[in-house]
């Protein structure tokens, strides 16, 4: 089975401009997703996916491959869906892994507990989510409790919250889905893995960058004493 790790990277984010390409403890924000993904050893190849050629001496520096995408692909009009059909369509292979960048406290060890449930598991696309077991309501109404009474929060049913800080497709289903005009992204047979809170906090906006900044050195201390957070 060949899996390729997929690291998209635009440059022409608009909330945080450049967002890839900032420093993070000292190196790029995209540097902390390949040296996750080099880490473990789940991936026949390890891909940055940008139309940015900066993105690319990153690629090179760090020792993986950089697909080129179409600039049209990279403009706000843009979707996930079609800059993951192009990349798929240019490269053979069984899975592809999306790896974001902009989930830099997402950590090697879950990446590859994900790679490996998912190539285990019969699922042509297996979302990461995070668990929240707590009271949720929707336009007003209870999703996960009534008011008819007071329920403990341990008692609920969790919610399954999507996160993107990783996420897996089957290369076949998702191209088929593609072509016919469907949504590729939820083709097929669909599962979720968790993830901890704190992995599936994603960068958007300057005040994203700095909590992960402020966090980064507690996971990496909490990981070095073999605690999970």
């Amino acid at each position: 089975m060949k899996i390729l790790a997929m690291i998209p990277a635009r440059m022409g984010s608009q909330r945080l401009k450049r967002k890839n390409a900032l420093d993070l403890d000292g190196i790029p924000l995209i540097s902390h997703a390949i040296r996750k993904c080099k880490q473990v050893n789940v991936f026949d190849e390890i891909w940055v996916n940008s139309e940015h050629l900066d993105f690319k001496t990153i690629a090179e520096g760090e020792g993986v491959n950089f697909h080129e995408r179409p600039a049209e692909l990279a403009n706000n009009v843009a979707t996930s869906e079609q800059f993951v059909a192009e990349f798929l369509d240019k490269h053979e292979c069984d899975m592809v892994v999306q790896v974001h960048s902009i989930a830099p406290l997402l950590t090697a060890r879950e990446v590859e507990a994900f790679v490996k449930h998912f190539a285990q598991s019969n699922k042509d696309v297996m979302l990461s989510c995070i668990h929240d077991q707590i009271e949720v309501a929707y336009q007003d109404q209870p999703v996960n409790f009534t008011f008819a009474e007071k329920t403990n929060s341990q008692e609920l049913k969790p919610l399954q919250r999507i996160t993107w800080s990783i996420t897996g497709w089957r290369r076949e289903p998702y191209l088929a889905a593609f072509k016919a005009g469907k949504c590729a992204t939820y083709s097929g047979d669909i599962g979720f893995y968790p993830v901890s809170g704190m992995s599936g906090h994603v960068i958007k906006t300057q005040r994203d960058f700095d909590i992960a900044e402020a966090m980064l050195p507690i996971l990496r201390a909490a990981e070095a004493a073999g605690e999970t957070l």
